[in-house]
């Protein structure tokens, strides 16, 4: 059997440093830092302060209130990175077989802001169970391809991939390696994450994971430096679009780069 060639044709982000591709790339290469004080929610109390926020999102930039309500803040971002990139590559639903086209994107805890709210609401209600009817479905992590293939009307191969911080690449070498195998010619895939609340932040502090450098934010994020102190928590999506080369090339479509492995690592 010979394997299909994958190529890259289209791009995506929502990001603490840029809303856009070319915003995020234009604040990396400038060494803008996404790192800030927490204004999710009052983080005085905690041993971490700051985290790398999307800033000033405001859900109804990008969706009506009706919609907002139905999906947790990570799955917004999913939606928002695959509609950029979507249109990045120029793709019309309806000019593709949308039964070889799918979606597999990538989260590691997916709707934990979902989960707390409500959990609060209820524990406020005398523990009455009372629950939001979108609870269930904000939260699981498949919810954003679930999302996104509706709303294009991929038809082809359709999950999440979890995997901690490996979650989004995982997806990338999902969607490669069932694209060149012959079972999709299209796939949307990348990774969004949305956990700096109260819950993600007590958590990884718990564990000792993330920096503590609240004098110094913008620098605490240091991998490899003799004095790093835990990761820096952000937020946001990235999106690709990944295509089978004859079939972007027929179509006339961009090519950023040409995918040749990917690595299975947690």
């Amino acid at each position: 059997m010979e394997l299909k060639r994958v190529v890259v044709t289209g791009l995506g982000a929502i990001t603490p440093v840029g809303k856009t591709v070319d915003e995020y790339w234009n604040n990396l290469v400038q060494g803008v830092s996404g790192a800030a004080p927490i204004t999710r929610f009052d983080a005085t109390p905690f041993k971490t302060q700051f985290a790398c926020e999307v800033k000033d999102y405001k859900p109804t930039d990008y969706f009506d209130r009706k919609e907002a309500r139905k999906m947790d803040l990570f799955a917004q971002f999913a939606m928002i990175a695959a509609e950029q990139a979507v249109q990045d590559a120029s793709i019309d639903p309806g000019a593709i077989d949308e039964d070889m086209a799918g979606v597999i994107w990538g989260t590691g805890i997916g709707g934990i802001i979902t989960f707390l709210d409500e959990t609060r609401s209820f524990v406020k209600n005398n523990e009455v169970p009372r629950f939001n009817p979108f609870f269930i479905p904000k939260m699981i992590s498949d919810i954003a391809s679930g999302h996104i293939s509706m709303k294009y009307g991929f038809r082809g191969p359709n999950y999440g991939t979890v995997s901690a911080c490996a979650s989004s690449s995982h997806a990338l070498a999902d969607a490669y390696n069932l694209i060149r195998l012959g079972k999709a010619n299209v796939f949307i895939t990348g990774g969004s994450e949305a956990a700096i609340n109260e819950a993600g932040v007590g958590g990884f502090n718990a564990m000792q994971a993330i920096s503590t450098r609240n004098d110094d934010p913008t620098t605490a994020s240091r991998p490899f430096d003799k004095g790093r102190d835990g990761f820096v928590m952000g937020e946001g999506g990235g999106a690709l679009i990944l295509e089978e080369y004859e079939h972007a090339r027929k179509r006339g479509a961009t090519i950023y780069a040409e995918v040749l492995g990917g690595g299975m690592s947690a």
